[in-house]
């Protein structure tokens, strides 16, 4: 019995996509599924994409609910943009590296320990850093906003210090970066990389800025997860190396199933420590009882939504036509 998302006893013998479907209508659900999720879950959500955008298509739906398949502050945010409407995930544990490596508190304490700055903060982040927080940015939006933003100003940049520091060497602008990083992308080996792209010479690599250095500086086209699908079905090559969590190849392989798609290796020379754990905990059981108890559910005080809010408000503001798009540039990086 697992009390917690109300398991109990056996789902022998139920249908599950019938009754994932049933539920649906009857709680007037809207499914979310992040790219990095499981095949089977995409496949029967409403919408799929980045998590921002998903947010904001569920807030502009007439549901009740909001299942969001993903982890726990792309939850939140849904929650923050509908507050009205019961927002569930399959399973609560279903976190996130980079939210986890910067708590609320000490991030407080680190934004008093410098007045002088501001702090953009990339989405992956918890609502109360979020609430601590001057404009949220996600991998599309960071370089426009970073551009409207006085040079002389001085900028915190967490919790992901690969994707701060990819925006201070593309835009010289020099920024204080919190330590923060993904478990997923800081798994990806620039040795087994290079074995591969000798494989396949004439295939581009398409890497999220979360990635360190030593395999941004590998990739032909830099981008959030729709950008890199984007640029994955038009490319005219017929073979890719894909350098983030590898189920987004499940969407590339139905939009273009006569290309060729290579999850970019890790450490022991294969993709499967690259897939998040994260989001593993998310299955279509966990989802069908979510659905069917309306637990775990996300609660957010109002008064914490409301200076989130505050954050994401202003990002939107700055760099409104970037959610969903995800277009960073087709530039590989050189550096540190």
């Amino acid at each position: 019995m697992d009390a917690r998302n109300g398991i109990g006893g056996s789902l022998t013998g139920v249908d599950l996509l019938a009754e994932i479907d049933r539920l649906r209508k009857e709680r007037n659900a809207v499914i979310l599924a992040h790219y990095y999720q499981r095949p089977e879950i995409q496949d029967l959500a409403d919408f799929v994409g980045d998590s921002l955008d998903l947010s904001r298509k569920a807030a502009e739906t007439d549901a009740d609910v909001i299942a969001f398949c993903g982890v726990r502050f792309m939850a939140e945010t849904a929650k923050i943009l509908s507050p009205g409407k019961t927002v569930i995930l399959p399973d609560m544990d279903a976190g996130c590296s980079l939210e986890d490596s910067c708590p609320p508190d000490q991030f407080a304490k680190f934004r008093a320990d410098h007045p002088d700055h501001i702090a953009l903060t990339y989405i992956n982040c918890s609502a109360e850093v979020k609430g601590l927080s001057d404009i949220i940015v996600t991998s599309s939006s960071a370089e426009k906003i970073l551009s409207q933003i006085p040079a002389s100003q001085k900028i915190i940049f967490g919790p992901d210090k690969h994707l701060g520091g990819y925006l201070s060497r593309k835009t010289g602008r020099d920024m204080l970066l919190w330590p923060g990083v993904c478990i997923v992308h800081e798994a990806f080996s620039e040795t087994e990389l290079l074995k591969l792209k000798a494989q396949h010479p004439d295939a581009p690599v398409l890497a999220h800025p979360e990635c360190p250095p030593h395999v941004l500086d590998h990739a032909d086209y830099v981008g959030s997860t729709s950008g890199i699908l984007e640029y994955a079905k038009t490319t005219p090559a017929e073979t890719v190396i894909v350098a983030t969590e590898p189920h987004i190849i499940h969407q590339m392989e139905k939009a273009v199933p006569e290309k060729l798609f290579i999850g970019a290796p890790g450490a022991d020379g294969n993709c499967n420590c690259n897939i998040c754990p994260y989001m593993a905990l998310n299955t279509v059981e966990k989802l069908y009882i979510a659905l069917r108890d309306l637990e775990p559910r996300i609660e957010i005080e109002e008064g914490l939504r409301v200076r989130a809010k505050k954050s994401l408000d202003r990002m939107l503001a700055m760099a409104s036509g970037t959610v969903g798009m995800g277009d960073l540039g087709p530039a590989p990086v050189t550096g540190d």
